[in-house]
């Protein structure tokens, strides 16, 4: 079983920190759960993978964290 998108590509997007992954993947789930609650709902993906994409993508950084 691969998991996707890999946790060491993940882990460097953190600047190798996986404290500072799970801060960011989390703190990025909760937004999506409050903001898009409907679309979760009907979803084949949690809030957390959907996070995780977002993160892989390049769409959320660490230096999100400050906001």
């Amino acid at each position: 079983m691969m998991i996707e998108p890999p946790i060491d590509d993940l882990e460097k997007l953190a600047g190798g920190n996986k404290y500072v992954l799970s801060i960011i993947a989390s703190k990025r789930a909760k937004e999506i759960e409050t903001t898009r609650r409907t679309e979760l709902a009907t979803a084949d993906k949690k809030s957390i993978s959907i996070a995780l994409d977002e993160i892989i993508e390049g769409k959320v950084e660490p230096s999100d964290l400050n906001d």
